[in-house]
């Protein structure tokens, strides 16, 4: 009898999102203008997200109230992630 290969077990899916705008003041988070949001993308896992945080962070680094954030998506889809 010829045994089935098993997929390999499939880590849990942890979506980040990346995302920036220009802040109203440098030591807040209150942005000037919503509706102008850079929405950079949803990223599988931790290191891509950084990846083009840092990307983004970087190419904008001569507007001091330019900010890009990474946003751990999975916490908010699935609150008890890290109580497991």
């Amino acid at each position: 009898m010829t045994k089935k290969a098993t997929p390999a077990k499939q880590d849990k899916q942890l979506l980040h999102l990346v995302f920036g705008g220009e802040l109203e003041a440098l030591d807040g988070v209150t942005f000037r203008d919503p509706s102008k949001l850079d929405i950079v993308g949803v990223y599988p896992d931790n290191d891509s997200a950084v990846a083009a945080w840092k990307a983004k962070a970087q190419a904008t680094v001569d507007n001091a109230h330019m900010r890009y954030f990474v946003v751990h998506l999975y916490k908010l889809l699935d609150p008890e992630h890290d109580r497991l």
